[in-house]
């Protein structure tokens, strides 16, 4: 995932998140602390200002958004990565796979949900409750079939020609059994950008080409 802006006034916003990955990607590794890669990536972010209409935004990391452990059907794993300082004091072990995630902003460098989520993912070890009615259960069932515990949007249930799915969807998320993951928006009027490529690292991590997601993966170094 990567944000594409077509006006140059905002290449600096776009350079703050892409050099941040970077770092994060190449702090990477085998016993690499979380903690210290966080710090990394931040001091590197924030280093970074752009103007826009005549005025200097300082560029800050959002908070409260990280990247993460991924494991096999299970997008959200394990371990945070994060990338502001003080996160958890714990390593990167070896055949551990993260999703190396950055986001810029010239806002407050915290996001909140908005409206009409469109998102959503199967629950991974989480018990639902009881689910009473039949379409909301028939649906879960297309849900299961079609995209596992993998992310998926309504627009798909809608080519799926499953009408009204809304008022079957709505109770899977009561009951625990679907997670809704909304859009996420800094203050009114800022800007926001995400970068994340693709790297596997052995011992170390090393930057590989644009427009991929960030994976690490840590493995041994063969010998």
């Amino acid at each position: 995932a990567f944000t594409v802006a077509f006006d140059p006034i905002f290449d600096n916003l776009l350079m703050a998140s892409r050099e941040a990955t970077y770092t994060g990607v190449r702090e990477a590794g085998i016993d690499a602390r979380l903690d210290e890669i966080g710090e990394k990536i931040q001091e590197t972010m924030e280093s970074y200002e752009v103007e826009i209409k005549g005025k200097v935004h300082k560029i800050r990391c959002v908070k409260n958004l990280e990247g993460h452990q991924v494991a096999r059907y299970r997008i959200h794993a394990g371990k945070c990565l994060p990338t502001v300082k003080g996160g958890p004091q714990e390593k990167m072990e070896e055949g551990e796979v993260y999703a190396c995630e950055t986001f810029a902003s010239t806002g407050k460098g915290i996001v909140m949900d908005d409206v009409d989520c469109s998102h959503y993912m199967k629950a991974f070890d989480t018990k639902p409750r009881p689910i009473k009615n039949s379409r909301s259960k028939f649906l879960l069932k297309i849900i299961e079939d079609n995209f596992s515990t993998l992310a998926f949007c309504r627009r798909w249930i809608d080519d799926m020609q499953f009408e009204k799915h809304y008022s079957a969807l709505k109770p899977l998320v009561d009951a625990e059994a679907v997670i809704p993951y909304p859009p996420l928006v800094d203050i009114p009027g800022s800007y926001v950008a995400q970068f994340e490529p693709v790297s596997y690292t052995h011992l170390r991590a090393h930057e590989t080409s644009l427009h991929l997601v960030c994976r690490l993966l840590l493995e041994k170094k063969n010998t």
